[in-house]
């Protein structure tokens, strides 16, 4: 017999088990299948990732129980300045002028997973089958049927795709997607500096693309250096002391000496969206849907929106009587989504166009455009809310509001 539940969450990482929280909270039966071993998941190594999480996501993982064990590990960004190159104008956000709350928080991917799993450790209504793989999927009227590799099948009202930015049940499901290689990579990786970073992120838009300095706890930082895809890969492969030079180049002197406090790691960048966001019986969230360019660093806040979205629709749903997988709500998350989707992808990709081209004109005129920025209080004050996540139309586990 068949193993059933009400929402099959396929894809484990960070989107995955938010959507599982979130859904199960909500009061659905969930399981997450995750073809990873969950032994190596809980592994503590780190890769060199970390996610910038805005004002209203920390919202959304408070209220799902999460955030509390991620305080400890995240560093608030009091400030962001961001400058074009060594020109002398730049563009300055100051979080107290909005308030007190930071901007965001930097905080390590790996420490996000595992207050996520505690959070699934005690929340029930939750199973994780792992490590499974799915091999198929079927779709009626009544539900959806996932098969495994090992031949196990799994019944669900609905299931939803979290399994990354090539999605396998995307293809499954013939959802077409757009995709687009940007011939760069982001190279990441942790320095240890010798003055106090003061809660200050820096980002720096350079010919090859941008280079970002996030601030992490203690006299640290993580970077996010994007260069060439041949570049990258030679930067990654030069010892300690070269890489080191390469990104003191970069840096600069203003947060002292430096030194590497790790490996160094490189990611391919791409652009990837699907032509929808759902289908029958199926719902697609987080980089299945869309993964864009990190220059806003927006990944994760996307997949929490995305989240907080198809958990209110579902939500509500529920209360009328409709069961997860039905059309309309399907329709009515696909639809919210969409347009604030598409607004952002085409800010991140025209800035990165726009901060990756190196004739004068339009060098000057970028320059230009920052200086007015930073001159305009009212619109400095529009654009600090949108990096905090508190602009448009938002789900209530965004407003801070209960489902």
């Amino acid at each position: 017999m068949n193993k059933r539940c009400d929402i099959a969450i396929v894809g484990g990482g960070l989107n995955g088990l938010t959507t599982a929280l979130a859904l199960a909270q909500a009061g659905f039966d969930v399981v997450v299948v995750e073809r990873a071993d969950p032994a190596k998941q809980r592994e503590d190594s780190f890769d060199g990732r970390v996610s910038s999480i805005a004002y209203s996501s920390k919202l959304v993982l408070d209220a799902l129980g999460a955030w509390e064990a991620m305080t400890a590990h995240a560093e608030p960004i009091l400030e962001i300045r961001v400058s074009d190159g060594d020109a002398p104008l730049f563009l300055h956000y100051d979080h107290a002028d909005l308030g007190d709350e930071p901007l965001g928080w930097i905080l390590e991917n790996r420490y996000i997973r595992r207050a996520l799993d505690a959070a699934l450790a005690t929340t029930p209504g939750v199973r994780v089958l792992a490590p499974a793989e799915v091999a198929g999927m079927t779709r009626d009227s009544d539900g959806v049927t996932l098969t495994m590799t090992d031949g196990a099948a799994l019944d669900a009202k609905l299931a939803v795709a979290c399994d990354g930015a090539m999605s396998p049940l995307r293809a499954i499901a013939r959802i077409g997607h757009f995709y687009h290689a940007y011939g760069q990579s982001g190279i990441v990786c942790n320095v240890r500096h010798e003055r106090r970073h003061r809660g200050i992120a820096h980002e720096r838009f350079l010919p090859s693309g941008p280079f970002a300095i996030l601030p992490v706890p203690g006299n640290m930082a993580s970077l996010v250096w994007t260069e060439k895809d041949d570049i990258a890969r030679r930067v990654v492969e030069l010892d300690r002391v070269d890489i080191l030079e390469e990104i003191n180049w970069r840096f600069g002197d203003f947060l002292g000496d430096l030194e590497l406090a790790g490996p160094v790691w490189s990611y391919p960048l791409r652009l990837v969206l699907a032509d929808r966001y759902t289908d029958s019986r199926l719902a697609l969230l987080g980089d299945a849907a869309h993964a864009i360019h990190p220059i806003a660093g927006q990944g994760y806040n996307l997949g929490i929106r995305d989240v907080a979205v198809l958990a209110e629709v579902l939500a509500d749903g529920r209360k009328l009587g409709l069961e997860p997988g039905d059309a309309s709500l399907l329709e009515r998350y696909a639809r919210w989504r969409r347009t604030d989707m598409m607004t952002l992808v085409s800010v991140c990709d025209s800035l990165n166009c726009l901060f990756s081209n190196a004739i004068p004109p339009v060098v000057l005129a970028r320059d230009l455009g920052l200086a007015a920025v930073n001159q305009i209080p009212p619109l400095k004050r529009l654009l600090m809310r949108h990096a905090m996540g508190t602009v448009g139309k938002l789900p209530r586990l965004m407003r801070g509001e209960e489902l």
